[in-house]
């Protein structure tokens, strides 16, 4: 059994995505091709944002967001700590402050109720975080920082697919980023990521800044990086993107599955009202982690932990001079939760073995 089916995925689609491939290696533009376009367009449209500007992966995307929005030394961004690295390590990288906000024990996305408190004169942005494909709380967090004045990136790495309401993550906010590393539930072969926004002077500096900061050929309005996503891995996601809403429904569909079958015996994922979850990963919390795996690897089913230690307590994060007990929920949470299999291409027969073997280890 794979944690992931990208095989499967791959042989469903393999006749558009090798054309694609190979529409590429004919024309030979492999930079900045006609792929890029015609992704970003399609990508633009589904998201319900004017501008979708493609990078070379989600951790670009949140890095040049915030480099378009010229935050730097002496800058906050207010953000949280239960996330993958990426969300908070942009932050440092342009020379601002990460401050970290506890996260609800219902959705794992940030508080907006905390939000306020961690706010001040040095805020230059927020970036909260939909994780596991839900989209947070967005709502209640535009609300503050809308008081503020303050610009809202949601990283939507894991929520791509995922709605609020009608409309699609990563068209919630000022800026908004995803990622197409393979795992997420739009995946491309390699690394690649993307930003989204309805500013179109936002879009044109961002589209400045993949690219050395070039208006036109050897022509540079301002420092920027090497971002761009090639048109190889634009390619494999025109191929994999009309199958996409399929996929979504597919996950949503067997993550019920799942929360139906398991939720009197573990505490299980919660939709928020008005969303749809996509369900990048299938979380649940268990009390003895170790063992709980132990257990499904016997079983032959692989796990996962998303994710076992929270930022304020990495040793990258330690000259912020946080420690246990500053996120409580977040910490609570990283001793407890662990990833079961999850992708549209899970058949209804290993899911039942999944759930079986969770059952048993719970004597259930």
């Amino acid at each position: 059994m794979q944690f992931i089916d990208l095989k499967s995925q791959y042989q469903a689609y393999r006749q558009e995505i090798d054309a694609g491939i190979a529409r590429v290696l004919e024309h030979g533009r492999y930079i900045m091709g006609p792929e890029i376009e015609a992704m970003e367009k399609q990508l633009a449209e589904m998201v319900g944002q004017p501008h979708a500007i493609s990078c070379a992966s989600g951790t670009d995307a949140l890095l040049l967001a915030l480099m378009a929005l010229g935050v730097g030394e002496g800058d906050e961004v207010v953000t949280v700590g239960f996330t993958f690295i990426a969300t908070a390590e942009v932050i440092s990288l342009v020379g601002a402050t990460p401050v970290f906000v506890d996260i609800c024990e219902d959705d794992y996305g940030m508080d907006p109720q905390l939000l306020e408190a961690a706010i001040t004169e040095r805020t230059r942005a927020i970036i909260p975080v939909s994780l596991y494909g839900q989209v947070c709380r967005m709502g209640p967090i535009n609300a503050v920082a809308k008081t503020h004045g303050i610009p809202v990136i949601e990283d939507g790495a894991q929520s791509l697919g995922a709605l609020q309401d009608g409309r699609m993550s990563c068209g919630l906010s000022t800026l908004s980023a995803t990622s197409f590393f393979p795992s997420k539930p739009l995946g491309c072969y390699g690394d690649g990521g993307a930003l989204f926004t309805d500013d179109d002077d936002l879009a044109r500096v961002c589209k400045e800044l993949r690219a050395h900061g070039q208006e036109r050929r050897y022509v540079h309005t301002r420092i920027g990086v090497n971002a761009r996503m090639d048109a190889i891995q634009a390619a494999v996601i025109l191929g994999k993107l009309p199958h996409f809403e399929n996929e979504m429904e597919k996950r949503s569909t067997l993550g019920a599955r799942y929360t139906e079958a398991l939720k009197d015996i573990v505490r299980t994922p919660k939709v928020l009202a008005g969303n749809r979850h996509v369900y990048a990963q299938y979380s649940i919390e268990v009390d003895d982690r170790e063992a709980f795996r132990a257990h499904m690897q016997t079983a032959g089913v692989p796990t996962a932990v998303h994710y076992p230690v929270p930022l304020h307590l990495q040793e990258a994060f330690r000259y912020l001079g946080l420690g246990p007990g500053h996120l409580p929920r977040s910490e609570r949470v990283s001793e407890r939760i662990v990833s079961l299999p999850m992708s549209p291409f899970l058949t209804l027969s290993d899911q039942d073995h999944v759930i079986g073997s969770v059952r048993e280890f719970f004597g259930a």
